[in-house]
């Protein structure tokens, strides 16, 4: 004991004691507090605080012993919570962080990483009932890569999102069958093939490389191999029937709040002993390889190997590959490579990518610039606020300087234009200072998009998809800095607007002397569902159609692409042009031209199976009652859609991707008595109905087949959709170079067709045509 350290009780006016040493007035060695309540604390103090190893008991029967830190559980140490439960591992400020492993109290086991009290990095999660799952988390929930094992016997490996399958991945079934593929939120969506009991189990190599499971997979389905898959072989003996289901994995998963929609990009390699290390994972083709194949027939020559498409979990086509396939060319293998890589939206910007330093600058102005302004008090945008005047410019040196940080970066000029107006435009929508950073500047890289259009802009697109970062030429510039007092009070007027919800525009100048204008816009298609179809609609025609041959995916279609009308909800209808013939007035007053539509249609999966199952069996049915009544020669088949389902709206409920749609009122429907609704989707949830957003509708489309057309009959396939809608592309006046493209553009074209026209005119005929697009139903 030093010679100011002494040993003494005291009793303070709240009731509490501690008893120990002290150092002058300040508790500090070893000592024991009592709480007024009843708790107790034994273990090492320092100036005053709990500091060192000890051991702390609630009154409720919660004990805690382990390391201190400034009166906080923080380092090691072993927590009994009141349920019996068990925690054994690091601490930080009072929360479990770092490696730890948990005990639940229904024996529940989970062993791995965790971060600010909840589960994220590397785990494995054993489950009471026996299952388990090795891999990935995030926030709490089965994220990224990761290998599920259920007590049946049943595998999945592959990628999981909020604890859903959801990626590429292989389910093995306990009876011998394994079936690749892709999953959408844990129903199986696209393409996958499927070997049925009685398969040899292939080379696992051969897979694990064609799907991009290196390491994890080899290691995870070699030590399957040598556990369970003995039980497999014996399984295939008995040449079981095939089946194929969709698992209903939220039944076996308990979690813990929501996550960020974006898996991790790493994998695992397992060891038995159940450590990990990270590899870096290079997405690969989701396909099957023809060697592949190839192999399984050398090995079973009786095998039928099923090529299966699903969509929103429901099989709606299959197919008896009993031959394995020509081996593709090196050009055809290339190409198909780059097809599965466009499936994904855009290119993640890497170092090494053309856009690396320019990525680095826009986050790091962005960062700089945003975290300076949300302090300044929240005030009424003034005049001063406005035109390109109204800006912060300052130069970020690679070393840093008295007004910046050091960073990875080149040397650049960065130019922030109207900081005050669009922290307002933030905060109007709804868009918290600290998520909008977190988007655009957090850890993981920008991806970049391919230009849909012929502006030559480059777009970029934050990683969790909220936003996107389109480049500006100077004339659109001057455009947005002109009309964005007027633009400020439209959208601040109307709620529910469909023009584009703009956030930031910056100028970025490098040291090689490039400069890069950018705009932050919110990216209307940040939805829960997959988006199948996109287009882009000015309502003029000339020019305004895809070749066939360059279509994937994600094409966005034009005009004349589309081959779909769209019944909407009368009330719904109302509103939606309403809203339309306001925007448009808005962008006439500015002389906007060229601005268009821009269209996104998840189609639900039942739907499209029933069309695809009824029509052949209703021709036969129609062809059966013509020889009756000839009355019927000349008609219409309508296959017509179930609906979806709308709930009446919970107040308070917030979507798990907002976007920027989390301003705007709900929609009324009156088939929920005129209450505002929500769109409930099995698998997915509830979906918020807006205006624009989440859109229930019926989309009609004629078909002409060969049997039906000499019969004088028209078939109509009806497809039940949830529309994504909002006008885009407003940074085009109808300036001189515009009024000489219309003057020659008329001598060799119909001037009605031609997208160059005066702004009341574009106005007008972009309703006209969006009328015939969402007709009023009679």
């Amino acid at each position: 004991m030093g010679d100011n350290e002494r040993l003494s009780e005291k009793v303070l006016p709240n009731g509490d004691s501690y008893v120990g040493n002290f150092e002058g007035l300040v508790a500090h060695g070893m000592g024991k507090y009592t709480w007024s309540d009843g708790s107790v604390y034994e273990g090492e103090w320092e100036d005053g605080k709990m500091t060192g190893r000890g051991r702390i008991s609630w009154l409720s029967g919660a004990t805690y012993e382990g390391e201190f830190s400034g009166g906080y559980l923080h380092g090691s140490g072993t927590f009994t919570g009141l349920d019996g439960s068990i925690y054994e591992g690091s601490w930080r400020m009072n929360i479990q962080h770092g490696m730890g492993r948990k005990t639940y109290s229904n024996s529940d086991v989970y062993e791995g990483s965790w971060k600010e009290g909840v589960q994220e990095g590397s785990g494995r999660y054993a489950w009471s009932n026996g299952n388990t799952y090795i891999g990935n988390w995030k926030s709490g929930n089965m994220c990224g890569k990761g290998v599920m094992r259920w007590q049946n016997g049943d595998v999945f490996s592959g990628f999981w999102l909020d604890g859903l399958k959801h990626g590429s991945g292989v389910y093995i079934f306990a009876d011998g069958g394994y079936y690749f593929g892709t999953w959408s939120r844990g129903l199986k969506d696209g393409h996958g093939t499927f070997f049925p009991p009685g398969s040899k189990l292939p080379h696992l190599t051969s897979w694990c490389d064609s799907v991009g499971h290196n390491k994890c997979s080899r290691s995870f389905l070699r030590h399957s191999a040598s556990s369970n898959l003995e039980e497999f072989r014996v399984a295939k003996s008995s040449l079981k029937s095939t089946f194929m289901e969709r698992w209903p994995i939220s039944a076996f998963l308990r979690s813990s709040g929501r996550i960020s929609h974006r898996a991790t990009s790493l994998d695992w390699d397992w060891r038995l002993g159940g450590s990990a290390r990270e590899v870096p994972l290079q997405e690969k083709s989701n396909t099957l390889p023809c060697s592949f194949i190839r192999e399984l027939h050398e090995q079973d020559s009786s095998i039928d190997v099923y090529e299966r498409e699903y969509m929103q979990g429901i099989l709606i086509s299959e197919k008896i590959q009993s031959e394995a396939p020509a081996l593709p060319s090196k050009c055809e293998r290339h190409k198909k490579q780059y097809t599965k890589a466009a499936k994904r939206p855009g290119e993640t910007i890497i170092r090494g990518h053309r856009s690396y330093y320019l990525m680095l600058s826009l986050q790091l102005g962005i960062r700089y610039t945003v975290g300076k302004i949300t302090p300044v008090p929240m005030r009424e945008v003034r005049s001063s606020d406005f035109g390109p005047r109204a800006r912060i410019r300052t130069y970020f040196p690679r070393k840093g300087s008295q007004f910046t940080p050091p960073h990875y970066s080149i040397d650049f000029f960065w130019k922030d234009y109207c900081p005050m107006v669009f922290r307002n435009l933030r905060e109007m929508f709804k868009i918290d200072a600290a998520d909008y950073m977190m988007s655009i500047c957090g850890g993981e890289g920008l991806r970049e998009l391919s230009s849909p259009g012929k502006s030559g802009s480059i777009f970029y697109l934050s990683k969790d998809e909220r936003f996107v970062i389109k480049t500006l030429r100077k004339s659109e510039l001057k455009v947005l800095l002109k009309m964005l007092p007027n633009y400020y009070n439209h959208v601040g007027a109307y709620d529910n607007t469909l023009i584009t919800k703009f956030f930031g525009v910056h100028r970025i100048t490098l040291e090689s002397g490039r400069t890069v204008r950018f705009v932050v816009m919110g990216n209307m298609f940040c939805t829960e569902l997959r988006i199948h179809q996109r287009y882009d609609l000015k309502g003029s025609s000339q020019g305004r159609c895809t070749n066939k041959c360059q279509i994937d995916e994600n094409t966005t279609l034009k005009d004349l692409d589309l081959s779909y009308v769209f019944h909407l909800e009368k009330s719904w209808r109302d509103s939606l042009f309403k809203q339309i013939s306001l925007d448009c007035m808005f962008l006439e007053s500015q002389c906007i031209i060229d601005y268009s539509l821009l269209l996104g249609l998840h189609f639900r999966a039942p739907e499209h199976l029933k069309a695809l199952a009824e029509k052949e069996g209703m021709l036969q049915n129609h062809t059966s009652s013509m020889e009756a009544d000839d009355a019927s020669l000349l008609g219409e088949i309508m296959i017509p859609s179930k609906g979806l389902l709308l709930v009446t709206h919970e107040p308070g409920f917030v979507s798990t991707m907002q976007g920027s749609h989390v301003r705007g009122s709900t929609l009324r429907a009156s088939a929920a008595g005129d209450e505002e609704v929500d769109l409930l989707l099995p698998g997915t949830g509830r979906l918020r109905v807006q205006l624009g957003v989440n859109m229930p509708a019926q989309a009609n489309q004629k078909v002409v087949l060969d049997e039906a057309d000499s019969m004088g009959v028209e078939l109509v396939e009806a497809y039940d959709v949830v529309l994504y809608l909002g006008i885009i592309d407003i940074l085009q006046d109808y300036n001189m170079k515009k009024k000489i493209e219309h003057a020659y553009k008329s001598l060799q074209f119909d001037p009605l067709a031609i997208s160059a026209v005066e702004p009341k005119l574009y106005s007008k005929r972009f309703i006209n045509f969006l009328e015939k697009v969402f007709p009023e139903q009679t």
